[in-house]
């Protein structure tokens, strides 16, 4: 519980950082938000108005404190194009992004096990030499180019999926599938590799312990001495990374949700970012951030908890 709340207490520093460093960003940019929200026929005293009543022309520490009171509040603004409030905006996206983190985790650790496991085990073979070939590629591949060659190969050339946009899954969950999982394969195949990589790091170096030997030499089963016993030892290390790039996953997938036209956060992040939207920007940025700190929260007490080696000082 100590260890827990202590760590409640940094990410509370941590999320101030981030708060404070996305407030600064705003003034970057030389485009005047009030340019943008004012009509285009719109006079210098007009704009000068505007500028006043969105608190533009305060001394920048007012300007600051204001904002992070709304904040704390959870109010994230307007946006500067539509005047839609921006916690509609991230509410309406937010979940088509963590439905694609989660199906490209959940793609990345199903395919990254089993492989990672079976290369150990046939350390120095042919197969083993194939499946690193295949890691090394994904590690090497990014993302968007992986997205616009599925796209290129399998709806174009094969004309078997759909080139992008999102279904919902309440409407027809088979369109919902063919949708997912291109962008599924292209997020997630670089965690798939990353997460194999290490399992199979793991597994040989659990592979190698005298507790394995014993377990040999008592006559068990290989398969039982492989799951009971080296599995569940190489997991710790392989479940913290997984945790950590779902935060990673949440926060990346702004290529390829432009890639596939994925109607999430990146594709939201993209058009406030070709109209100089701030608030929408930051108010992305402080969400994905908020998350990715709570993410390594859980990660670190759970792997507290699973772990005991693990020192909580």
């Amino acid at each position: 519980m100590k260890f827990a709340l202590r760590r409640v207490g940094q990410s509370v520093a941590v999320v101030w950082g981030i708060i404070t460093l996305v407030f600064l960003l705003r003034f970057l940019t030389p485009i005047d938000p009030a340019t943008l929200v004012a009509p285009d026929d719109a006079t210098p005293a007009l704009i000068e108005q505007i500028r006043q009543d969105l608190g533009l022309t305060d001394p920048i520490i007012v300007q600051y404190f204001r904002y992070l009171s709304e904040v704390a509040r959870g109010d994230l603004g307007f946006s500067y194009g539509s005047g839609v409030h921006v916690n509609e905006l991230i509410v309406n996206a937010l979940p088509a992004t963590l439905e694609l983190a989660f199906a490209s985790l959940i793609f990345a650790v199903i395919f990254s096990i089993p492989l990672g496991v079976l290369s150990a085990k046939r350390r120095g073979t042919n197969t083993d030499a194939t499946t690193n070939i295949i890691s090394l590629g994904g590690l090497s591949t990014p993302n968007f180019w992986l997205g616009i060659m599925l796209i290129l190969l399998v709806p174009v050339q094969l004309g078997v999926l759909p080139t992008g946009g999102r279904v919902a899954p309440t409407e027809s969950l088979l369109e919902w599938t063919k949708h997912m999982i291109l962008p599924t394969v292209a997020l997630g195949t670089y965690f798939m590799a990353l997460l194999f990589r290490m399992t199979r790091n793991n597994v040989i170096e659990e592979l190698n312990k005298e507790y394995v030997r014993a377990a040999r030499a008592k006559g068990l089963p290989e398969n039982i001495i492989t799951v009971r016993y080296v599995l569940q030892n190489s997991m710790a290390p392989v479940i913290t990374v997984a945790g950590l790039q779902l935060g990673l996953l949440i926060g990346g997938s702004v290529v390829v949700e432009a890639v596939f036209n994925w109607p999430g956060l990146g594709s939201l992040f993209i058009q406030a970012l070709n109209t100089a939207d701030w608030p929408i920007m930051q108010g992305i940025l402080i969400v994905v951030g908020i998350g990715y700190v709570s993410i390594n929260i859980l990660v670190d007490i759970l792997n507290a908890k699973l772990n005991p080696q693990v020192n909580l000082s």
